[in-house]
């Protein structure tokens, strides 16, 4: 952001520089509009108002993605609360699956993952060929 400023300035003195070097008496026409002023006034004129046009072109693109970010920030807050909520079930369950489960009673085996077929065949442990 701060190279595009630093860039922008850069462009603008440089249009001020131009449009001051090149001080002639210009007239303008536009259909039946007429206008007489100096080179250095229709340039920065025109510079303005390609700027303006650029800014107004560009707006809602810029406002969309500002929309859709501030969307995505809400659906990611969403997301951690739920996430937070059923770590906190599951605690709660765990702590009553021990309570409920009898004294002397070993604590349910993790399932083994899945090997394969390939790995059975080569005996392999790590489940690579």
């Amino acid at each position: 952001m701060q190279l595009l400023l630093i860039l922008g300035i850069v462009f603008t003195i440089g249009a001020v520089l131009f449009a001051l070097q090149n001080n002639v008496p210009v007239t303008v026409t536009l259909a039946l509009w007429r206008f007489d002023g100096s080179l250095a006034l229709v340039l920065l004129i025109a510079l303005g108002l390609g700027v303006l046009i650029a800014a107004l072109v560009s707006t809602p693109t810029v406002l969309r993605g500002q929309w859709s970010g501030a969307r995505l920030r809400r659906a990611l807050a969403a997301a951690e609360n739920d996430k937070a909520a059923l770590q906190r079930r599951l605690g709660e369950l765990e702590t009553e699956l021990a309570r409920l489960r009898p004294p002397g009673d070993p604590p349910p085996e993790e399932a083994r993952p899945y090997r394969g077929l390939r790995s059975l065949l080569s005996g392999s442990d790590d489940g690579t060929t």
